[in-house]
């Protein structure tokens, strides 16, 4: 078989027989639509093993079961590029997520390249390749697929496993491989896409409600997430947000009232009516702890962090974003205690300098709310 030429694979038996060589390692990606689904709905798997490439048709009956087995075992390690889509569409139609995992985005921004940095980019820093883009909004579910389809695809994998040796390399001479391992472990963790408890600190209109109201957009919030995923659909579709703030600013006196609001919004779902009456008229045993939205935040305080941040970045040579993002500062200003995202390696990199700046501020919001 000619080098890297992808071989389509639509049948579990020609599947099982190409993984049962069990490699040390391959490289994995996916493409999948999530246009008008909840769940990312699996389109395409693309697997790099040695020098073969394979195309692997997801739609065909048993090929989820037979990507399993690959997906679990700990001795193959998989190699994949900004890997969170990806391990919640194996999640949902696998039943199992890829591990363990080297995700070359993470390990990019460990080893000083970027923040964040795509695929393509990464390619042509590292190995002066430049890769062709046309296809990124193709139709992945049309079958058969297109000749240039095919070749994106099979680009996405097959120069995985040079980025892999060379960022591997990079990070062991960082003394990094600790830091990379720990965050690819968290980012297998949160690959089961459970709900954000605080889904309406996304929303910056939020900023605008008082608590009541606030109380009442994180009700309609939780329960339009939990419809979504029951029913498998795009949360906008269920209850879009300039809607949601709507009904929690100026909630209505009865279900007849929400339909009304219902019917005068023509993308607005008019059936839901009555789950969305109940969703803003029961209290959460939680909502008193709700964290306000970020403008309540002590701006100079949240300033003095972020300043002291970016001077442990330059010290580390780490891109921006990467120690600490805004969003994490602000959590651990208000709750005063180190939200996940800033366990481990990161908050003992960032406790020596952040801590006195967390007691200043804590010691000017309590003499203000003495005075």
């Amino acid at each position: 078989m000619p080098l890297n030429v992808p071989q389509w694979i639509a049948d579990p038996s020609t599947l099982n027989a190409r993984l049962s060589a069990h490699p040390a390692r391959v490289g994995l990606d996916t493409e999948f639509i999530r246009e008008r689904t909840y769940w990312p709905r699996l389109a395409l798997v693309q697997v790099a093993i040695d020098d073969d490439i394979l195309l692997i048709d997801p739609l065909a009956p048993g090929i989820a079961e037979a990507l399993r087995p690959l997906l679990t075992d700990p001795s193959v390690l998989k190699i994949m590029h900004s890997a969170g889509e990806d391990l919640i569409a194996f999640g949902h139609a696998c039943g199992a997520v890829p591990a363990p995992l080297f995700d070359t985005q993470i390990a990019a921004a460990l080893g000083g390249i970027a923040a964040g940095v795509g695929y393509q980019r990464l390619v042509q820093e590292l190995t002066g390749v430049a890769l062709a883009k046309g296809e990124t909004r193709s139709d992945w579910l049309q079958r058969p697929l297109s000749p240039a389809q095919l070749e994106y695809a099979a680009d996405d994998v097959r120069h995985l496993f040079v980025l892999h040796d060379t960022l591997a390399e990079r990070l062991e001479t960082l003394d990094r491989r600790e830091w990379f391992d720990e965050d690819c472990r968290r980012l297998l963790a949160v690959a089961a896409d459970e709900p954000e408890r605080w889904p309406h600190l996304a929303l910056r209109t939020a900023q605008f409600l008082d608590e009541a109201a606030r109380h009442r957009l994180l009700r309609l919030l939780r329960w339009r997430d939990r419809w979504a995923r029951e029913r498998d659909r795009p949360r906008s579709w269920v209850l879009d947000n300039e809607l949601a703030v709507l009904l929690a600013r100026d909630p209505p006196p009865d279900q007849a009232g929400v339909q009304r609001v219902l019917d005068s919004h023509p993308k607005a779902s008019r059936k839901l009516a009555e789950p969305m009456w109940q969703a803003l008229q029961t209290p959460l045993p939680d909502e008193h702890e709700a964290p306000p939205p970020s403008d309540d935040v002590d701006r100079k305080a949240l300033r003095s962090l972020q300043d002291a941040v970016a001077a442990r970045s330059a010290e580390l040579g780490l891109p921006d974003g990467v120690l600490a993002s805004r969003r994490w500062l602000e959590r651990l200003l208000q709750h005063s205690d180190w939200p996940p995202a800033l366990s481990g390696w990161r908050r003992r990199e960032l406790e020596p300098a952040l801590l006195p700046l967390l007691s200043a501020a804590a010691d000017i919001q309590a003499a203000d709310e003495a005075g």
